[in-house]
């Protein structure tokens, strides 16, 4: 317990009494000090208590007492130590009553009574209160360690963390989500906070930042060092830290701080371990690759799967937020990093991808308008087809194509199950496409503006009846054997054959591409 003016008050030796805010005893006492000027405040932290002999003071004063105490109750001096018998016989009333008014302890010193022994008992409970928190501080630093050394992962050293704080405690992974929780009711309490979090995160490792509402106090401690935080430790108390608590917290900071970097030395060799799978699997070795992923992988290969490929400026946010799930529930995730790339098998229908596409919508979500592209800093992802083990180089070839479509849509992610399902004409709004339209047509434009005969209408309306002559003449309100010469002008000026399936492909689809008119109304 810190020492207190009640403490100081039943010390037999000093033989203090109370004679004003007797019922004020219990303010934390931070230090003694004896100052004999006039106004003291100039030099006062705040808990002192305060003795003097009032050699310069008109202690007999009502007016003057009145704004001696004044000043020194709004400078936080916690009390006021008059000896008696040396300036004074007796303690003034006009300091009994000015102490009372301002709700200031004050307590009267008996000449044998030395100030100097008031302050080696001040100065020695102060000692003894700060070794009890230093040896309290070391036995759970102790303790922690143990649980941090014997415990499976964090949620031994969070619980023992919270029960030393009478409090809570949370672990929060880089992504800003809530990994453990110490009372299990806490996790619901520790995710309000992930935007203090993040807010956190951008700041230089180690930083704290205090957050305070009506339900408890909370402070927030970021792991790692460096640029970045590798994640966040949140303990939630009533009140603020003491010495003891704070040695408590900075020893679990430090034993997660490890903690975490093992486990992405651990991370980086299973990262070269999915690689090599990955390596074996994209050359059609199933086999070889599952004796290689043994029990870290080899499950993610006895289901479906998915293949995703992540391109940006830094896919880590994305791959952070798929392993946090995919840690929640107990899943495994092989993740690749290529440069700018990021290539990740996860579980068919499991949490990382659904973290993945809940990160892709967020973004979307983000963006200024409608289709407009990603940012610069964003990540665009194409997701390949549920798949086996032995179709992971078509997975990849889906995963590519789609991410291919992502980009030019301006989407975040896409799925190769949406090209497939979907129509192809949408791909066809590429500038390169719309070119090699252009110039594809471009001769039958020019013919038709010259007046010479609506050939690119008559092309249309020939191939959409399928080259059939009357039902496409009677849409376009000629005879059929005026389409048929339209149709020999058409050969002619673009030197190739209707016959030829290829030829009448491309031609619809450059129709399609530059959005060339219908056939006129008859």
């Amino acid at each position: 317990m810190p020492l207190t003016l009640a403490s100081l008050v039943q010390h037999s030796a000093l033989k203090l009494t109370v004679r004003a805010g007797a019922d004020r005893l219990d303010a934390p006492v931070r230090w003694a000090h004896a100052s004999e000027l006039t106004d003291p405040v100039p030099y006062m932290e705040g808990g002192e208590f305060l003795l003097v002999t009032a050699t310069n003071l008109d202690a007999a004063n009502p007016e003057a007492m009145r704004r001696y105490v004044r000043r020194l109750a709004g400078a936080g001096v916690v009390g006021l130590g008059f000896a008696v018998g040396v300036n004074y016989d007796e303690l003034p009333q006009a300091l009994i009553d000015a102490a009372e008014e301002a709700k200031l302890p004050l307590l009267e010193v008996p000449r044998r009574t030395p100030f100097i022994a008031i302050a080696k008992a001040v100065s020695s409970a102060i000692a003894e209160e700060q070794y009890r928190a230093v040896t309290a501080g070391f036995e759970v630093q102790r303790e922690l360690t143990r649980a941090a050394l014997v415990g499976d992962g964090p949620g031994e050293l969070l619980t023992r963390l919270a029960a030393h704080l009478d409090g809570w405690a949370a672990l929060y992974d880089a992504a800003g989500q809530v990994v453990a929780a110490a009372p299990e009711w806490a996790a619901r309490r520790a995710a309000r906070l992930t935007p203090d979090v993040e807010r956190l995160r951008d700041r230089p490792a180690p930083a704290s930042i205090v957050v305070g509402d009506t339900d408890d106090r909370v402070e927030l401690q970021s792991l790692g060092t460096g640029r970045r935080g590798r994640g966040a430790l949140a303990v939630g108390t009533g009140a603020a830290l003491g010495t003891a608590d704070r040695y408590a917290v900075h020893s679990a900071v430090a034993l997660l701080t490890l903690t975490t970097a093992r486990s992405r030395s651990l991370q980086g060799a299973e990262q070269r371990l999915g690689a090599a799978v990955l390596r074996m699997l994209l050359a059609g070795q199933p086999d070889h690759a599952r004796a290689v992923a043994g029990d870290l992988y080899g499950g993610l290969l006895d289901a479906p799967f998915r293949l995703l490929i992540a391109e940006g400026p830094g896919p880590a946010s994305l791959g952070e937020a798929m392993e946090a799930a995919a840690l929640r529930t107990g899943e495994t995730l092989l993740t690749v990093p290529e440069g700018d790339r990021l290539v990740v098998l996860a579980a068919d229908g499991g949490a990382a991808v659904a973290a993945c596409t809940a990160h892709a919508e967020a973004q979307e979500a983000r963006a200024p308008a409608e289709g407009a592209k990603p940012e610069e800093d964003q990540v665009v992802v194409g997701l390949s087809a549920p798949a086996g083990p032995i179709a992971v180089s078509a997975a990849y070839k889906q995963a590519e194509q789609a991410l291919s479509v992502a980009r030019r849509r301006g989407r975040a992610l896409v799925e190769h199950e949406e090209l497939a399902a979907g129509s192809v004409l949408p791909l066809l709004a590429d500038d390169a496409v719309r070119a090699f339209a252009d110039g594809m047509l471009r001769a039958l434009h020019e013919h038709d503006a010259k007046g010479r005969g609506d050939l690119v209408a008559s092309l249309r309306a020939w191939l959409a009846h399928h080259g059939q002559w009357d039902a496409a003449a009677a849409d376009l309100g000629v005879h059929r054997h005026t389409l048929r010469y339209r149709m020999r002008r058409v050969e002619e000026i673009l030197g190739r054959s209707l016959d030829d399936p290829d030829v009448r492909m491309e031609l619809w689809l450059a129709l399609k591409a530059t959005g060339a008119p219908s056939a006129p109304e008859a």
